[in-house]
């Protein structure tokens, strides 16, 4: 998915309309709908502060991932041993587990 299409999801996802979110970065509207269809990309500092207002990394707006929570650094020993794509996407499915685990036990 592309950072237009994650934009606009992400902005549904909240109920807001392009205005709402123009306003959350500074921006007129036009400027934000050219970045929803494409035509042009937010900056450093917007994307952060998108990032941070929807809680999301910065990996999942550029469509880098689909795993929306900004990513936790874990240090793992392999031995040396390479992680195939496959495996380093377990252990992001892993890492999700867990974090849904906690979040259900402190409900």
């Amino acid at each position: 998915m592309d950072l237009g299409k994650r934009l606009r999801e992400l902005r549904l996802e909240k109920g807001l309309n392009q205005i709402d979110v123009a306003n959350i970065l500074g921006i007129e509207r036009s400027t934000y709908g050219k970045y929803e269809t494409g035509d042009s990309s937010p900056d450093y500092k917007k994307l952060l502060k998108l990032a941070d207002f929807y809680n999301v990394s910065t990996d999942y707006i550029l469509g880098k991932t689909n795993i929306k929570d900004p990513i936790e650094t874990i240090a793992a020993h392999h031995d040396g041993d390479d992680w195939t794509e496959e495996e380093l996407e377990e252990i992001e499915r892993f890492k999700e587990f867990v974090r849904m685990r906690r979040k259900n036990k402190n409900k």
